[in-house]
């Protein structure tokens, strides 16, 4: 397996050589204020963005493009809090977030 090393502006490309996320469920953990989100989400089928930081959260949702306001949901939380089932989910990741 290879591993690999993703610099800040690089996770799109990332992305794509591990399989990409088109028509994915994703649940993004620590997405902050949307910025990698919204650069995937039109590609995924659904995507639950979460973050602990409620300012983040609400700069987040006041920028959801309105095409994206039925398939991408922001929500204030702890991923160790979250009360989803693994199956619900297609892919699962962080970025800056540790």
């Amino acid at each position: 397996m290879s591993r690999i090393s993703v610099d800040p502006g690089r996770e799109l490309a990332a992305l794509a050589v591990v399989g990409g996320l088109d028509g994915a469920r994703v649940l993004e953990v620590g997405c902050g204020d949307g910025r990698l989100t919204f650069a995937y989400a039109s590609r995924a089928r659904s995507v639950l963005a979460i973050d602990p930081d409620k300012g983040r959260i609400a700069a987040a949702r006041r920028r959801l493009p309105r095409e994206l306001e039925g398939s991408v949901r922001f929500e204030i939380a702890d991923v160790v809090d979250l009360q989803q089932p693994p199956a619900a989910f297609d892919a699962v990741f962080l970025s800056h977030s540790l």
